[in-house]
């Protein structure tokens, strides 16, 4: 059954694990990077890797909660928002990476089972829909992928 909710898990699956129209995936994105890379600023003014790694995982883990029927978490301009990172180690970059990746894959999952009925439904906690929450976590994670590739290219 091809549902709207079965296409929005697929286009996040493109995003995080495969063949995803706009360039490599984040999983891609993210192989190979090392802690030292993720830690590593090379432009000053950005965030790094590993803070855009947190970053995307922190609002996929509120759409999840939402997804599975909690209240949205307040994440906008609070400390959850962008964390400091200080220099972390190899297991923990890893970790982090593995984390990020199966969250991206337990929202598609989530999102595949929400009734396409509850797509206009206002997510607990919001203004907005749960078709615009599912969507903004999609091309939130895109945004800050396509940082990600740059962040690697001014590395090499």
């Amino acid at each position: 059954m091809n549902t709207e909710t079965v296409r929005i898990a697929d286009q996040l699956r493109r995003a995080f694990a495969g063949e995803a129209w706009h360039g490599p995936p984040l999983r891609d994105l993210l192989s190979g990077v090392t802690s030292q890379q993720a830690y590593a600023r090379p432009i000053p003014a950005w965030h790094n890797i590993w803070e855009l790694a947190l970053h995307i995982d922190v609002y996929l883990r509120g759409a999840l909660e939402a997804a599975q029927g909690g209240v949205m978490p307040k994440i906008y301009q609070t400390e959850k928002d962008w964390s400091t990172v200080t220099e972390g180690n190899a297991a923990e970059w890893t970790d982090l990476t593995s984390q990020l990746l199966q969250v991206g894959e337990r929202l598609a999952d989530a999102v595949e089972k929400f009734d396409d009925s509850r797509l206009n439904d206002i997510v607990p906690g919001r203004r907005y829909d749960f078709y615009r929450l599912f969507h903004g976590a999609l091309q939130h994670s895109l945004f800050h992928g396509g940082q990600i590739a740059m962040l690697k290219r001014a590395l090499t």
